[in-house]
């Protein structure tokens, strides 16, 4: 019997959450919605009053084409180029991490921060800024900040500067390839505020298939014990910061103590573990001694 030339998106969805649940997609219900809320160009949550709209053959292949590629492993954020992060909408693909609801815990942390925000125009650093999700919702949610991001990857760096002209941002933020030591000047910045690399190595190899065979690795491996990365960036954090700046780190389940005592050996101040809405170790606060 020939499949139908349409069917209501109400038909569309159950059959293609159906068809992702079949092949282990987690959270299907969720990426179908968000595959035909980007095929229809309309908030995900709009499609529940449309639910008796008939799409066409054209629709139904798009939508065909984007649920094999979703259950074949890839991303649902990579296939529909975008994701919605601190209310902006963002382009992602795999030049960079797909932002989590964790680093908008970290954002919130920074923007929560009110001696961060007396300066007249903050200066902070992003470190690792892949999409450039952190750097530019800061700005854009601070008008007088101004923000350093810094990435070694030059492919995340063009997808970052691709967000800040869609953004309207890209006047308020500095894109530069490289490390925090060498493109920070020593005592310059009111704040730092990094998602770095704390998958360990170990831990990477049994990470979901569709994270490892999609997601630059380079942005999730932080070594044998998954603080590599993390203990060079906060080493070149302590002079970058003036003195009373505040650093913000994401942090993996468990690191909790390990960062702590790293900060707490650097002179760091005021050191704050905070837990995410799954109550694990995610965000740590410290602060550089005003003298």
């Amino acid at each position: 019997m020939a499949e139908p030339r349409v069917k209501t998106l109400l038909d569309v969805i159950q059959g293609g959450t159906a068809y992702l649940k079949a092949h282990g997609v987690e959270s299907p219900r969720l990426a179908c919605e968000l595959l035909a809320a980007r095929l229809l160009d309309c908030p995900r949550l709009e499609l529940y009053l449309r639910f008796a709209e008939l799409l066409g053959p054209r629709h139904l292949e798009a939508m065909r084409r984007g649920l094999q590629r979703v259950g074949a492993g890839e991303p649902v954020q990579y296939v529909i180029g975008r994701v919605d992060f601190m209310e902006h909408t963002f382009k992602v693909d795999r030049r960079a991490l797909i932002p989590r609801p964790e680093t908008e815990e970290l954002v919130e942390q920074v923007l929560a921060c009110e001696p961060l925000w007396d300066a007249e125009r903050p200066l902070l650093a992003d470190v690792g800024t892949g999409c450039g999700c952190i750097a530019l919702s800061l700005v854009l949610a601070r008008p007088r900040a101004f923000c350093l991001a810094l990435d070694v990857s030059a492919g995340a760096l063009d997808l970052a500067r691709e967000n800040a002209d869609a953004l309207g941002a890209a006047g308020r933020v500095d894109f530069r390839r490289g490390e925090l030591s060498g493109c920070a000047e020593p005592g310059s910045l009111d704040g730092l505020a990094a998602n770095l690399p704390y998958v360990a190595t170990p831990e990477y190899e049994t990470l979901a298939p569709a994270i490892r065979e999609h997601e630059p690795r380079a942005a999730l491996d932080g070594g044998p014990d998954g603080l590599a990365v993390i203990r060079s960036v906060v080493r070149d954090a302590a002079p970058a910061l003036k003195p009373g700046g505040f650093l913000f780190l994401e942090i993996g389940a468990g690191q909790g103590d390990a960062v702590r005592a790293l900060l707490d050996r650097l002179g760091f101040a005021e050191l704050t573990v905070m837990a995410d809405l799954a109550g694990r170790d995610r965000i740590v606060r410290a602060r550089r001694p005003a003298r």
